[in-house]
């Protein structure tokens, strides 16, 4: 009985003359040699070939790269845009700058507000030249460092004149007449960046904003011989966390109108850094002689010299007037978050 059944079944599962073709499998070798891949079968009404002599020529998926083959059975291609060269940790950098952007929102621009509104100005720039001054002595070290003792003559000068005649810096009487000793903003980062030490990977940090990684190890030794060249004062944790946050809210005040700009961009956090990123390399470039320094720190960058254009049949008259050629961008370093030192 169960042969016979047996026998029945196979008879059954004969697949008929004209029954289409088996479904082919493209297969992708691993690594390891195994196989892995997906069929593709031929449509169920599909219609029976005349002659089965002839081969059916079934559709062939690519071969894949090698870039698309990992090392598991199964390869994974992720697809997406790459982070730019000097931004690698753009992703983390991203959602840190919409943490602090979120932090703003809610704490420090009302607090920067309330600070504004509650401070009248020329307390507020008193505060400002008392604790610019303080950095001073390290901009003095710094133009030494850099071979530039005639800079770091007029800083020592402009701290001596304010430290005494504007009482321990809080009116910068060195900057006007007879004086003329404007403030130039210089550090560590800025020496690294003068003997050709490059910036290193951009980075977004809570409590200190746009930087790099140069800036970061350049501000860091500027705060720590900070005590050593004006005294133990400035080790105290009143002096340390007051200044910190009173210049916090000096820098929120004084870049409003900029942070609002950058917010109405279509990539705010693309044109932060590049606002930053080409400010501080404006300022190295100012100490190499190929930019020149204007007031209160800012560098102004060269014209570029633009391309000629192909020569073309003179155009018939307009009687539109052409506009006139855009100025050259000129970039501040004074509105960034945290400056430096």
């Amino acid at each position: 009985m169960s042969v016979t059944l047996l026998a029945s079944a196979a008879l059954l599962a004969v697949p008929a003359v004209d029954a289409p073709a088996a479904p082919e499998v493209a297969l992708v070798q691993d690594a390891q040699g195994s196989a892995a891949g997906a069929a593709t079968p031929l449509p169920q009404d599909a219609p029976s070939d005349p002659q089965p002599s002839t081969p059916v020529a079934l559709p062939q998926a690519p071969a894949p790269s090698l870039d698309q083959i990992g090392q598991d059975d199964q390869a994974i291609v992720v697809s997406g845009e790459k982070a730019p060269k000097q931004d690698p940790m753009q992703s983390v950098n991203q959602a840190s700058y919409d943490a602090v952007q979120a932090v703003d929102d809610a704490v420090i621009a009302p607090v920067a507000n309330v600070y504004e509104k509650g401070v009248p100005r020329p307390i507020r720039m008193g505060l400002r030249n008392f604790l610019r001054n303080l950095t001073e002595p390290i901009v003095a070290l710094n133009f030494l460092l850099q071979l530039k003792p005639g800079k770091a003559a007029e800083t020592v000068g402009r701290f001596a004149i304010n430290s005494t005649i504007g009482v321990g810096g809080v009116i910068d009487v060195a900057k006007n007449k007879p004086f003329n000793l404007p403030y130039r903003r210089n550090g560590f980062a800025y020496t690294f960046g003068y003997y050709g030490i490059g910036p290193g990977p951009y980075m977004f940090l809570p409590l200190v904003g746009p930087t790099t990684l140069r800036d970061v190890i350049g501000l860091g030794i500027d705060r720590f011989l900070m005590p050593f060249a004006i005294g133990g004062p400035l080790r105290n944790p009143g002096y340390v966390y007051g200044s910190f946050v009173i210049r916090s809210l000096d820098e929120r005040v004084a870049n409003d109108e900029l942070f609002k700009r950058i917010r109405e961009e279509s990539n705010p956090y693309a044109s932060y850094r590049e606002l930053y990123l080409k400010s501080r390399q404006a300022e190295i470039d100012a100490l190499k002689g190929k930019a020149d320094f204007q007031k209160e720190g800012s560098v102004k960058l060269p014209a570029l010299t633009p391309t000629p254009p192909p020569t073309l049949p003179p155009a018939p008259p307009v009687s539109e007037p052409v506009p006139a050629a855009p100025l050259a961008p000129v970039f501040v370093s004074e509105p960034v978050v945290q400056p430096l030192p």
